[in-house]
């Protein structure tokens, strides 16, 4: 692979655009069995004295089920040839499909197990710290809340970045 492992403080891309832009894949499991999901919302900063990064993923959504179960999971960033690959993994079920084999992604298992993919210019390996549900009462802004109207609040992860990888 032709990744270097860097410090997460090292990292030296604006945190808004690679993640609310140019997207992530959040990806969880093992090397027998991994799920993957499009992501655009979530943030880098640093907390408890840890570079995090923080995501946020839907009840129903089947790769939270492989979040909750593993201790570690991947934020993979790619360059903008990936984008039907975004919108493939944004509208199908890991239910359904893999798409891990559909995107002709080829995955790698980061240094604590995590499965991450070759094809990706920078990934995150993420240590989970905290997990707790949006909740309808801590909205300040109101008008948020036009974003759930089915009542499934996104599960808040904050997790400490344990290794940076880049190409």
């Amino acid at each position: 692979m032709d990744f270097q492992h860097i410090s997460p403080l090292e990292l030296q891309e604006n945190a808004s655009k690679i993640i609310g832009k140019d997207y992530m894949l959040v990806t969880a499991g093992t090397k027998e069995k991994s799920n993957c999901l499009t992501a655009s919302w979530g943030g880098l900063g640093f907390m408890w004295n840890k570079p995090v990064a923080c995501i946020v993923i839907r009840p129903q959504r089947y790769t939270k089920e492989f979040i909750d179960r593993e201790n570690y999971f991947t934020l993979s960033f790619f360059d903008n040839s990936f984008k039907d690959m975004f919108a493939f993994c944004g509208s199908k079920s890991g239910r359904d499909v893999d798409k891990i084999k559909e995107c002709k992604l080829t995955p790698f298992v980061t240094p604590n197990g995590s499965i991450a993919y070759e094809q990706a210019r920078i990934v995150l390996e993420c240590k989970k710290l905290y997990a707790a549900p949006f909740i309808k009462e801590g909205f300040i802004e109101t008008q948020l809340l036009q974003n759930y109207t089915a009542g499934d609040f996104h599960v808040q992860y904050l997790a400490e970045i344990t290794d940076c990888l880049i190409k």
